[in-house]
């Protein structure tokens, strides 16, 4: 077989089980469903993503809170509007009707629980590779992300970036 970058190779030449997509969306599949067995299903990967955020960031509006978990901003509002249900956040209406998000006593409570079944999760994940490997597998990842960022339809945004 061609290797996938040789002029003329195809997706075809390519096994689907070495495809870059694939084993993304695998590692995805294997990551959410660790996560449910490790934390419950109280909460999604992305409402802790949000929660968390909140927690190191308290009083964010909810557009630069879309920005920094790379979200799109309707997204954002609808997981707000579950977390604010649920009773771990509140939305506070700012000029321009901006939000204000903080998270409540309840929230706090939440995330102080989450983590350390949130450490549980990641030793689980990468424990089986050896310190080595999961680095390795961590800052290939993080190059990836940051190098393809722009093609997302919700680029994340930090605040030292321009758009």
């Amino acid at each position: 077989m061609d290797h996938p970058s040789a002029p003329g190779a195809t997706a075809l030449d390519v096994d689907l089980y070495d495809q870059p997509g694939h084993l993304i969306r695998r590692a995805q599949q294997i990551a959410v469903s660790m996560f449910h067995d490790t934390l419950g299903r109280e909460v999604t990967p992305v409402q802790y993503a949000v929660l968390r955020m909140l927690h190191e960031c308290p009083g964010l509006d909810q557009v630069t809170l879309a920005q920094r978990v790379a979200l799109d901003t309707s997204t954002t509002a609808d997981i707000a509007v579950r977390l604010e249900a649920k009773g771990w956040i509140l939305r506070e209406v700012l000029p321009r009707r901006q939000r204000r998000l903080v998270l409540t006593p309840a929230g706090e409570a939440l995330m102080a629980g989450l983590i350390p079944a949130v450490n549980a999760l990641q030793h689980g994940l990468l424990d089986s590779m050896g310190p080595d490997d999961a680095r390795e597998l961590l800052r290939l990842l993080r190059k990836f992300v940051h190098l393809n960022n722009g093609q997302s339809r919700a680029p994340l945004r930090t605040g030292g970036e321009t758009a």
